[in-house]
């Protein structure tokens, strides 16, 4: 349960360190441990079970989840960097069980959605920046500075290698794989690995989906509507005719025709 921050000296299970600078209109829940020389600003909303390292800034209108790990010298919830911010009132949400490393940048949503998410067991490595209005589903794993432009999506289960830049307003559909250093510029559909420059299908993402529990004939299916979409030599409206008419209609075969169908970057 979530209580105030008075400013007093906390009752334990709470540990903060003298140094913290944390707004009485800020909450703290239980089991949440502040380090060295953090900021904390009025609004904000930490979980139970919630570490913060030393040297972090979170910003107002900020939620944070339960049982996250935050490192050191992060930024979240900061103003974005869109010229076009006045001021608005937006927030930053957090999820439960996410790891924020050294150096995360997180900036919160403008007017245009009104908020930045970050879903549940979401790690973040050194370095990561998560612009204004973006969404980043469950599961989802950012190595060593990838970076993701104004109102990104990324569905569940994504991953995404070191050094990884998103375009704004790119897509990338759910448990897929972005190889490092790449440039994401049009959108990644659900379920493959994608690299090269430019940035191409390299394949369905195999082990990915057999680590959770992905069939074989689930993933034969995904390969046989990726082959026709991506390697045979009809052009790309007449595959995904293709694979709506041929494919059985199964949940992976629907994402899979959405995503595609509701691109508004186009897909690589």
């Amino acid at each position: 349960m979530l209580r105030w921050w008075t400013g007093r000296e906390p009752d334990p299970p709470i540990s903060i360190h003298s140094t913290s600078i944390i707004s009485p209109k800020a909450e703290l829940g239980q089991n949440v441990s502040v380090g060295a020389y953090n900021i904390i600003e009025k609004g904000v909303k930490i979980g139970d079970g919630t570490s913060i390292g030393n040297y972090n800034t979170i910003c107002k209108g900020t939620t944070i989840g339960s049982n996250c790990t935050i490192y050191h010298n992060c930024s979240i919830g900061e103003a974005p960097q869109d010229l076009k911010y006045s001021g608005e009132k937006t927030i930053t949400v957090i999820g439960d069980n996410v790891i924020i490393r050294e150096s995360v940048t997180i900036n919160r949503g403008t007017i245009a959605h009104g908020k930045t998410v970050i879903g549940n067991n979401v790690l973040l490595m050194a370095c990561v920046h998560v612009a204004h209005d973006c969404f980043v589903g469950d599961n989802t794993n950012m190595a060593n500075v990838a970076t993701l432009g104004g109102h990104v999506k990324l569905g569940t289960w994504v991953n995404l290698g070191g050094g990884v830049m998103v375009h704004q307003f790119g897509k990338i559909g759910s448990h897929s794989f972005v190889g490092g250093g790449y440039r994401v510029v049009q959108d990644v559909p659900p379920f493959i690995i994608a690299a090269g420059e430019p940035l191409r299908f390299g394949g369905i993402n195999k082990i990915g989906l057999q680590r959770r529990g992905f069939s074989d004939e689930k993933r034969l299916l995904i390969k046989k509507a990726y082959r026709t979409y991506f390697v045979s030599k009809i052009n790309r409206t007449d595959a995904l005719n293709k694979i709506k008419s041929e494919l059985p209609a199964t949940d992976e075969i629907k994402e899979i025709v959405q995503f595609i169908e509701n691109s508004e970057r186009g897909i690589i």
